[in-house]
């Protein structure tokens, strides 16, 4: 079981990119999915999450309003839409995936991990 995130990249402040996490080994339809991420030097910290359905989703307060967390669950597949990206998102982003259905912000409550995807915004 894989997940896999891409979409990275270094941009400017206020530029837009979107993330994207692809499942292999299984489609994670029935499972809450996420977004963290570690900027160099701090912990890794709680972006978004989504349920199962794609209705219920959570979001860090540093990124409401900026950022959307969605899912095509036939494609198997997570995106985090970041809009107006400030330098303070320069971070590598991790998608994940735990085996309950709904949203969670507690990254010790994730079973799987992708790879991270770097995101560097220059100011």
């Amino acid at each position: 079981v894989q997940l896999q995130a891409s979409g990275g990249g270094a941009v400017q402040a206020g530029d837009s990119l979107r993330l994207s996490c692809a499942a292999s080994g299984r489609t994670f339809s029935n499972n809450g999915m996420g977004w963290f991420r570690q900027a160099p030097g701090k912990e890794r910290e709680f972006v978004a999450s989504i349920g199962w359905s794609g209705e219920r989703v959570y979001y860090a307060d540093s990124v409401k309003g900026r950022f959307t967390i969605s899912r095509d669950i036939r494609k198997g597949t997570l995106y985090l839409q970041m809009n107006d990206l400030q330098p303070e998102d320069t971070a590598v982003y991790y998608c994940a995936a735990h085996r309950r259905l709904h949203p969670l912000t507690d990254a010790t409550l994730y079973d799987y991990w992708g790879q991270g995807t770097l995101v560097t915004v220059s100011s």
